[in-house]
């Protein structure tokens, strides 16, 4: 969840990390988000679609997308001094969830992001997240054309955790994108400290 080094020389904290996962369906938006919000030039991990893919990967309603995340995306955001994000993008596709735990290992938190028109496609990633209590939030990504929901909709639609925080946003758009990122961090916070009261009383 946390790294940090300190410079013996004066003792003070140089780095704190945070790790955050960007997950969610096939073709939801994941890259795109990562890329939008990452400070660096964003690690991708993507390859073209093959046609023996489409035997295993389900395309309706992502027609025009010709290229999947095969490993992971990664990019980093600065909090401020001393307080980074570190965001791992995981792959959409059924046969690469075997990378998710090795991805979700120390993670703080995560981002589901979800597109309405496909909205059953984020189940896998929100089961897996409430199974290992690792805390979440679903970003709603507002694709054109699309028709618009609110947020309760979407909650009861995913038979959401009471409290579990859904959110909508751009995944191109970095200011969009930080504040889905502020709002994981504000409720991953909550969510640890009271297990941690939990777990002292």
């Amino acid at each position: 969840m946390v790294s940090e080094h300190s410079d013996a020389s004066d003792g003070e904290t140089a780095a704190l990390a945070l790790k955050i996962l960007v997950a969610g369906g096939f073709g939801v938006g994941k890259t795109t988000m990562v890329g939008a919000v990452s400070e660096i030039r964003p690690l991708r991990t993507e390859e073209l679609l093959s046609e023996a893919g489409q035997l295993v990967d389900d395309t309706d309603g992502v027609d025009q997308k010709v290229t999947t995340t095969v490993a992971m995306d990664f990019g980093r955001i600065t909090i401020r001094s001393g307080l980074s994000l570190y965001l791992f993008g995981t792959p959409g596709q059924d046969r690469f969830w075997f990378l998710w735990d090795e991805l979700s290992q120390g993670a703080l938190g995560a981002v589901v992001l979800a597109d309405t028109r496909r909205l059953e496609d984020c189940f896998p990633a929100v089961d897996y997240f409430e199974h290992r209590h690792i805390p979440f939030v679903v970003a709603v990504n507002c694709f054109a054309g699309a028709r618009t929901y609110g947020a309760h909709d979407v909650s009861r639609a995913l038979d959401l955790d009471s409290g579990t925080p859904v959110v909508l946003c751009d995944a191109r758009d970095r200011d969009s994108g930080k504040e889905v990122l502020i709002r994981l961090v504000e409720y991953a916070g909550r969510m640890h400290t009271a297990r941690l009261l939990d777990s002292v009383g």
